[in-house]
């Protein structure tokens, strides 16, 4: 896509900068690579390139690749994807995951100890409004009175109608991210005025009401669940936010609505989701073969020659290959020495060979249980979750830039939330078919019934460890361990929490990210973080 620039100003400034967004609209720019919005937007296929830039930026950090016109200044452009960041601020402060690196910001992550000037917390939360604000632009640029005015007959209109729904889908996403990690952000729409200004804060409980809001009025208006192009929004994505939304509305509300929850997970049963018959093929290069993209919900796409970027699954998979791990095993030229796990998680294996559950993927040749030294990546066990290696055994197309798409929500977390809200006493669904959605996972795990449980056996703390055996490493767990009470505090401890070898409790206040320095800086509308 040629780059499209408008002024798009939302008040965020600081150390990061949005680095796209500062021609006037009625100003032709002089650069011919530069498209005027009343060129980009004349045809429908125009409004398509402009959605693939929204969706692009889930993945890409930038217009050239993965170096060169950044989306965002201030940080490395490889360490500024959103993915990247949201996998890191998810998973790097529990028990799943330990970074070796000592960049700045990573420590802090490890030990659940960061402030308001962390590098990485800021290089999400500014990616995240990044992100609304090409949203924004193209719900704005897509309204019907736009439509009307550039001559758009009635066949385009549809076309251009869907790609709005989706846009406001990705908007929602985001702002969903922004409600689950902070509070009180800065809120913008297409109805707020083009050109520099302070916008003001908007408390969690309203934005959990916008978000919920925006997702009730695409259900009915986006494309039919499993209908779209795969990767692009449709019904179960809307379905699948919204029942993670309700399944965690007492943390961000204080009023449950686990009853709500299970409509929507039952929404997505009925829609003809299934389980990938094998689950390692879920992380595998050719992740997005029909039978395995069928339990995709949403997915971010990456494609090793034409997303090429440092950050996303070519993160997850480089960084979690080092000691005497082969790189040809994982399809990659070489590895980063990074990422591994505390013993928590092997530790909620019988077996960890994956001989008897298959959803035991850990390199142990050389790599110690216990983490005497955080920056040391043999000490924990390395991950073998996620390979740039195909079903057929196959390398992926770049050894540097792999080819696995990220499942961001699919089904298996579905069947799990659905049986968490029925024994937290939502109404409408019943333990007996919980019991058998469980039952499905673990019998793709086992590869027979002998994994399965019982009824007295299905019990919340279960759910938690299940949650974990199933979705390591695929961004739940921070979310997982506040909805539990567990994140924080002495309750549950594990390997360096609050910076101790054996864990520490820690403040209360961590449940929440603070809003950068910078951006109290930038506008005083904004307040800090309680705590921070």
């Amino acid at each position: 896509m040629r780059k499209l620039k408008s002024i798009i100003v939302i008040g965020l400034a600081g150390l990061f900068t949005l680095t796209s967004c500062l021609k006037d609209l009625d100003t032709f720019p002089l650069d011919e690579t530069i498209n005027n919005p009343e060129v980009q937007y004349k045809t429908a296929d125009g409004y398509l390139q402009v959605l693939a830039k929204v969706y692009a930026g889930l993945a890409v950090t930038g217009q050239q690749g993965p170096a060169g016109e950044p989306d965002i200044s201030g940080i490395d452009e490889g360490f500024s994807s959103y993915l990247r960041q949201l996998w890191s601020l998810q998973e790097l402060p529990t028990d799943e995951a330990l970074n070796a690196w000592g960049d700045d910001g990573i420590p802090a992550l490890n030990f659940t100890t960061w402030n308001s000037t962390n590098p990485f917390n800021r290089a999400l939360y500014y990616r995240i409004f990044y992100q609304i604000t090409l949203a924004n632009e193209f719900i704005r640029e897509s309204s019907d009175s736009k439509l009307d005015d550039r001559g758009f007959n009635d066949a385009d209109k549809v076309k251009i109608r869907q790609y709005r729904a989706e846009a406001r889908f990705l908007r929602a996403l985001s702002y969903y991210h922004a409600l689950d990690l902070y509070t009180g952000v800065p809120f913008v729409t297409e109805d707020d005025p083009i050109g520099a200004f302070l916008p003001s804060p908007i408390t969690r409980q309203n934005l959990f009401n916008y978000v919920e809001g925006e997702l009730l009025a695409l259900e009915d208006i986006i494309v039919t669940a499993r209908g779209n192009q795969y990767g692009r929004a449709d019904q179960g994505a809307v379905w699948a936010v919204l029942a993670k939304l309700y399944l965690n509305a007492k943390v961000y509300t204080g009023q449950e609505k686990y009853t709500e929850c299970i409509t929507y997970c039952k929404k997505i049963f009925e829609a003809g989701y299934s389980l990938a018959p094998n689950y390692g093929d879920l992380f595998l290069a050719d992740n997005n073969r029909a039978e395995v993209a069928n339990e995709a919900i949403f997915s971010v796409v990456f494609d090793g020659m034409h997303t090429q970027t440092y950050g996303g699954t070519t993160f997850i998979v480089h960084a979690a290959v080092g000691g005497t791990m082969s790189v040809t095993d994982y399809g990659i030229d070489y590895g980063w020495g990074g990422n591994r796990v505390t013993k928590n998680l092997p530790n909620l294996f019988s077996d960890i060979t994956g001989t008897t559950d298959k959803r035991a993927m850990f390199y142990t040749d050389g790599q110690n249980l216990e983490i005497n030294s955080v920056s040391t990546f043999t000490d924990g066990y390395a991950v073998t979750k996620f390979k740039n290696i195909t079903s057929g055994g196959d390398e992926g197309s770049n050894q540097t830039y792999v080819d696995n798409d990220f499942h961001m929500i699919r089904l298996a977390d579905i069947y799990l939330m659905y049986a968490e809200a029925v024994l937290r006493g939502g109404t409408g669904g019943d333990i007996g078919t919980a019991l058998g959605y469980i039952n499905e996972i673990r019998d793709r795990a086992y590869g027979d019934n002998s994994g399965n449980i019982s009824n007295a056996q299905l019990t919340l703390d279960f759910i938690l460890d299940e949650r974990a055996r199933e979705l390591y490493w695929e961004g739940h767990r921070r979310t997982d361990l506040i909805r539990y009470d567990r994140f924080t505090g002495n309750t549950y401890l594990w390997p360096w929490k609050g910076g101790v070898s054996n864990g520490v409790g820690t403040d209360s206040k961590f449940n929440l990210y603070p809003i950068p320095a910078s951006d109290l800086v930038a506008n005083p509308n904004l307040d800090p973080t309680p705590g921070y």
